[in-house]
């Protein structure tokens, strides 16, 4: 278990975080507070993830003591456009067959604040899809149901292993954080004992 030297919240119900946290060797605690994820339209899109990492933790901040709080949100971008976490069957196929056979963005934004600092960056991925068929499409949906996850999809999931052909970046960035850049801010801020 890797060590660090105040307490870690991991402000996410995101099973994948949790995944990636563990495995990596952090302990943690997690506690979500519900905010609101809207966003200007004038905003850049590579900017979105970023702002809604630091707006999930500043959520936290007349509550801190002496803890560390580690927010992080994914956004999938195509052609300039943001695939949020489709609402049903229909917008879930809508957005695979829009991501089948191309080669989209994947940014994951993080934010890590304290007491005494606040850090936001973010982390960027390309992944190209395979032309998915109709049938994959809809076996994806019916068995994973991945109303979730932005884009419609699990990097992780069956649709995942036999439709992406190329990642260019981090795996960890598209499940969801990119726990190398995580793990060097720690380092950075002096927050592991190793």
């Amino acid at each position: 278990m890797l060590k660090l030297n105040k307490q870690l919240i991991l402000a996410s119900n995101s099973p994948r975080r949790k995944e990636i946290m563990t495995s990596a060797g952090f302990s943690f605690t997690v506690k979500v507070k519900e905010t609101n994820e809207d966003f200007s339209d004038k905003m850049p899109v590579e900017e979105v993830p970023m702002y809604l990492a630091e707006k999930k933790a500043m959520a936290f901040a007349n509550d801190l003591k002496d803890e560390i709080i580690l927010c992080a949100d994914t956004v999938v971008i195509i052609d300039g456009l943001i695939l949020n976490k489709p609402s049903n069957h229909e917008e879930a196929k809508w957005m695979l067959k829009l991501l089948s056979g191309k080669t989209h963005q994947v940014i994951t934004g993080v934010c890590i604040l304290t007491k005494e600092s606040k850090s936001v960056f973010s982390d960027l991925a390309l992944v190209t899809f395979k032309e998915l068929t109709e049938q994959e499409i809809d076996y994806y949906i019916k068995t994973c149901k991945p109303f979730d996850k932005a884009g419609a999809y699990g990097v992780q999931d069956f649709i995942g292993m036999v439709g992406i052909v190329n990642i260019v970046g981090s795996y960890y960035t598209i499940m969801g954080l990119p726990i190398h850049k995580v793990y060097e801010k720690f380092v950075e801020l002096k927050f592991i004992e190793i």
